[in-house]
């Protein structure tokens, strides 16, 4: 790791290198005897001799002062060597306009969405930026703006990639927000994806969102008109189906072409019908046409216990480009 070496540990680190990506080695007792451990990520506080990292999964480890035997600032991650190049703020804005909310409202270079209670991005805050006002005031402000809506309050973040939110996730820990869920942002060229040798011939492409892709979704309940409102916006917005025995698809997805970028998403599949390659033909006959459109990348969201559709996506060549995170506001 990073201090494997002849070199001579010191701790070359302080507080002013808050904000700042390190690695650190320190100490940590075990049953027998102590014990060296490493840990790379964000410095996000150094507060009453105890260090706060944050490492790029969003995790978090406290480390005292006390126990420190070397640490040093170290260079953003290296660029990605597979897939396109991309921005966490160019992605991050692609991201939010293929999910837009129902309604919204900004806060300086932060957005407020709320759609009805459907999904946790839909219905979070956005910070992207500066919000105008300190951040103990901008979330004292998005809490009631929830409040009002009779929903609770999320904020959505991200860690991992250069320029992301460590710092703002270490904060909101501060003020009493809880991390409820975590998923990753994974990229890939478009190309590949529409080259699969897939069977698509079953694959149907509509403009329309109807009721029978709506009954294979299964991220709701009965489907409010915020439900319809976020799944059909988008710059370009495509939805697809592969016919089953009865009324109910076999299998769905959705895509959002945007300039150079095609996010995926709703890819699901019948229970009984998984592992037959329709997923691969969903996500392969969405890709072509995004293709068409003159599109060149792909995005998509997966939660990290979602390991058959990580794996799928492996396969396809989707890298994680970073994580993304929902706290929620706990009352004391």
């Amino acid at each position: 790791m990073e201090f494997i070496g002849g070199g001579r540990l010191e701790v070359r680190i302080t507080g002013a290198d808050v904000g700042k990506r390190v690695s650190v080695r320190y100490v940590t007792d075990s049953a027998t005897s102590e014990k060296f451990t490493d840990s790379v990520g964000v410095l996000t506080s150094w507060d009453d001799a105890v260090l706060l990292i944050t490492r790029k999964s969003g995790d978090s480890v406290r480390i005292p002062e006390s126990a420190l035997v070397a640490g040093k600032v170290v260079p953003a991650a290296p660029a990605r060597r597979r897939g396109p190049s991309a921005t966490f703020p160019e992605l991050a804005r692609a991201t939010a306009r293929a999910w837009q909310p129902v309604e919204s409202e900004a806060l300086g270079e932060w957005t407020l969405r709320a759609s009805d209670g459907f999904t946790r991005r839909a219905n979070s805050v956005l910070p992207l930026g500066d919000p105008g006002l300190p951040v103990a005031d901008a979330l004292t402000h998005a809490r009631a703006w929830y409040a009002a809506r009779k929903l609770p309050a999320y904020v959505q973040t991200a860690t991992g990639a250069e320029g992301t939110q460590e710092l703002l996730c270490a904060e909101l820990d501060r003020h009493g927000w809880r991390r409820e869920v975590s998923a990753e942002v994974r990229i890939a060229a478009l190309a590949p994806i529409a080259d699969l040798d897939a069977d698509v011939s079953a694959v149907r492409l509509t403009r329309t969102l109807d009721e029978t892709w709506l009954r294979r979704y299964q991220r709701f309940g009965e489907p409010g008109p915020g439900v319809r409102s976020v799944l059909t916006s988008g710059p370009s917005v495509w939805f697809a189906s592969v016919a089953g025995t009865g009324e109910i698809p076999a299998a769905i997805g959705r895509c959002v072409v945007d300039g150079r970028w095609a996010g995926f998403m709703a890819v699901e599949v019948a229970p009984d019908q998984r592992r037959r390659g329709l997923a691969t033909s969903v996500m392969t006959a969405l890709a072509r046409q995004a293709l068409d459109e003159g599109a060149s990348a792909a995005w998509l969201q997966v939660e990290t216990d979602n390991d058959g559709a990580r794996a799928l996506y492996d396969g396809m060549g989707f890298a994680p480009h970073h994580h993304y995170h929902h706290y929620r506001w706990v009352e004391a």
